[in-house]
């Protein structure tokens, strides 16, 4: 079993923590798009609070550890190992409680490229121990407003985790999905469960618009998000969301095993 101390050399070797990919320019712009209420950054959250570029900046630092100073604007941000810890055990003790339930859960990503691994093992687990991993509307198209304008999207399951595809788009055998920081995957999944009677998800796990657009409507949500993902952490504050674990999403996906076999030794689901 991974130690708290051994996850933690890994999180600041990895990059997942400590020094990390995210630029604090980037960080900064996401901020005071958050403040501005861009859609693209409130990814289907709704905030209550005002919420203006002081605020935001202020609870990132408290939530992820980047700094607090106005001043810093440049260079890469940094998360306290420390709080990814605790948020780890937040995240696995929720994972324990709706294993001991044998409750339905739904799981999707925005991010395939780095975290389908992650969530699919969390997936086989939780499926071992009785949940039911939902898969609703699978095979429906969702419209995206994109930066390269509307596409359309396939919603597909690998593995009991769901994610969007390029509808029309050739195939290598290599893709394992597009990115998207949507809340529509998620609503179009829920939408289709509540239309044929549920089951609902009593937890989703997710990232992104996967998380922030089922934590609006009320579902209880946990899941990662960078330093550049206030929505998630403005919904941990307000209470939309149950769990946000900060860390780098986008390092190589082999590096979130060794997060994955924490949250599940701890939650008692490994198998």
């Amino acid at each position: 079993m991974l130690s708290a101390g051994g996850l933690r050399a890994h999180l600041l070797a990895a990059r997942l923590a400590g020094v990390v990919g995210t630029s604090r320019e980037r960080s900064l712009r996401s901020y005071r798009l958050f403040a501005a209420r861009d859609p693209r950054v409130l990814i289907g959250l709704d905030p209550e609070g005002a919420w203006g570029l002081p605020e935001v900046v202020a609870l990132m630092a408290e939530k992820c550890g980047v700094s607090a100073d106005p001043e810093y604007v440049s260079g890469h941000d940094v998360i306290d190992p420390e709080l990814t810890l605790t948020a780890l055990d937040a995240f696995a003790d929720r994972l324990a409680a709706v294993a001991q339930r044998r409750a339905p859960v739904l799981l999707g990503t925005g991010h395939p490229h780095r975290l389908l691994g992650f969530y699919a093992a969390l997936a086989d687990a939780l499926s071992a121990a009785g949940c039911a991993v939902l898969t609703p509307a699978h095979g429906r198209s969702v419209d995206i407003t994109t930066r390269f304008g509307l596409r359309t999207y396939n919603l597909d399951y690998v593995r009991g985790v769901a994610l969007v595809r390029e509808a029309g788009a050739p195939s290598t055998g290599r893709e394992t999905g597009a990115h998207t920081h949507s809340p529509l995957p998620v609503r179009t999944a829920l939408a289709a469960a509540a239309e044929v009677g549920g089951p609902l998800p009593e937890l989703v796990i997710g990232d992104h618009g996967w998380a922030c657009g089922a934590g609006q409507l009320g579902f209880e949500v946990i899941g990662p998000a960078d330093t550049n993902d206030p929505a998630l952490f403005v919904g941990e504050a307000e209470g939309s969301v149950s769990v946000a674990v900060p860390v780098d999403d986008g390092v190589r996906s082999d590096y979130y095993l060794p997060l994955t076999r924490y949250v599940l030794n701890r939650a008692c689901l490994s198998q």
